[in-house]
């Protein structure tokens, strides 16, 4: 007779959480090895972003395909398919030995990587009734934020006992570990032989709507000037993220005078603000709406504070100590990721549900685009003009972003 496990979901959950981890700890630990690695295999910093930029290539494209791929296999298969591809990926780049083979094997790497998200919505959206969706977003979300909390320290010590190689076999290997336990455990509910009768009722008390997105094509969103008001908002002031996560290690290592050890030891507090930002965006937004604003209002009422603090990027490169550096980074990184809070909720406050599924596409790739163009960018402005250019750069993106929100965002879509 088969065991019927209780709560069921919330083990199911916490896969999603612990798959989310593991992603961000493959696709970060490059960047916290990017100062050995790029010392090592002669690599300079057009050819660093040019690697980087193969990453987010493939993982943008990717955010299309791998939906396309969890709809036709199901999460249970889609999602082992992602993680094996992107832990064996991950696991080669031991074997790298030069700009050429590392550049494919993180091509390699963001193909598989964007799928992760794709099929854990798949799984929300199947498993969880409309009052739990939320928090299981948080927690694949918390789980993001940890694996980038934990990524410095923890590949920071596994290259000093055993060097760079072990690290991405390491950390590869992971992946294939929480693929058995994901194999063993999942199945859609109405076929799950180990889900109680009474947590089966609650699982599937309520239909999905993810059929009616399917009817909504990308020339009628195109009609939305809500929608590209969002996308070049997004379009601006995400690459930013994607600057600290992947280039912040080598940064701290080549031009503030950290040792890789006191880098591992120090680089993870700036992700550690961001997920505090992220939180108190949210709550404080949330204040606002429970006091009675108009929740376009609430939205902008953070996000405005946020794009005005973000300038304080400029001081960063001159910054007079090691510790103001990181200070400053932390001011930064928390700000960033409130705001970003409150520019992901727009999407769920201007448009109906069932313009959700293709608007949330639509945008992951458009601002993709823009995080690889970025990224790619970055590599020849550090060559030619140094960091400080980046850092005045980055600087101003945001309040650009806030002008743009505040043009196109200005009441929820009718449709």
């Amino acid at each position: 007779m088969t065991t019927r496990i209780p709560h069921l979901r919330w083990w199911i959950a916490a896969l999603l959480f612990f798959s989310t981890v593991i992603n961000y700890i493959d696709r970060q630990t490059l960047s916290v090895l990017a100062p050995v690695l790029t010392k090592e295999l002669g690599i300079t910093d057009v050819e660093y972003s040019n690697i980087l930029t193969a990453f987010l290539a493939a993982y943008t494209v990717m955010y299309v395909g791998s939906g396309f791929l969890v709809d036709r296999w199901g999460a249970r298969i889609a999602l082992t398919v992602f993680i094996i591809w992107w832990s064996l990926a991950n696991m080669s780049h031991a074997f790298a030995m030069g700009v050429w083979s590392l550049g494919a094997l993180r091509f390699l790497l963001g193909m598989g990587e964007s799928g992760n998200f794709m099929a854990a919505f798949r799984v929300v959206s199947e498993w969880y009734p409309a009052k739990e969706r939320a928090l299981v977003h948080g927690l694949i979300q918390g789980g993001a934020a940890i694996g980038a909390i934990i990524t410095p320290p923890v590949i920071t010590w596994i290259n000093a006992r055993f060097g760079w190689q072990p690290a991405f076999v390491i950390t590869g290997s992971l992946g294939l570990v929480w693929v058995a336990l994901w194999w063993l455990l999942y199945h859609a509910p109405d076929k799950h032989p180990r889900i109680t009768e009474a947590e089966r009722a609650i699982v599937l008390a309520e239909p999905t709507q993810s059929a009616e997105a399917g009817d909504v094509s990308w020339r009628q969103l195109a009609r939305y000037p809500q929608m590209w008001g969002l996308m070049a908002s997004r379009f601006l002031s995400d690459p930013v993220w994607w600057f600290y996560l992947f280039w912040l290690p080598k940064y701290l290592v080549e031009q503030r005078g950290f040792t890789m050890i006191e880098m591992g030891m120090l680089a993870w507090i700036p992700y550690l603000a961001a997920d505090l930002g992220a939180l108190f965006g949210g709550w404080m937004s949330g204040r606002f709406i429970a006091g009675g604003k108009p929740v376009l209002s609430s939205r902008l009422s953070v996000m405005m504070p946020c794009a005005l603090i973000m300038p304080v990027s400029l001081a960063i490169h001159h910054a007079p100590s090691r510790t103001m550096t990181i200070a400053l980074i932390c001011v930064v990184t928390f700000a960033h990721m409130a705001w970003k809070t409150n520019q992901n909720t727009l999407t769920n406050d201007l448009f109906p549900k069932h313009l959700i599924g293709a608007t949330s596409g639509l945008l992951a790739f458009g601002t993709g685009l823009g995080g690889t163009l970025f990224t790619w960018m970055t590599g020849h402005v550090v060559h030619w003009f140094g960091y400080g250019a980046i850092f005045i750069i980055m600087g101003l993106l945001h309040p650009v972003s806030y002008l743009i929100t505040r043009k196109f965002v200005r009441q929820p879509v009718m449709a």
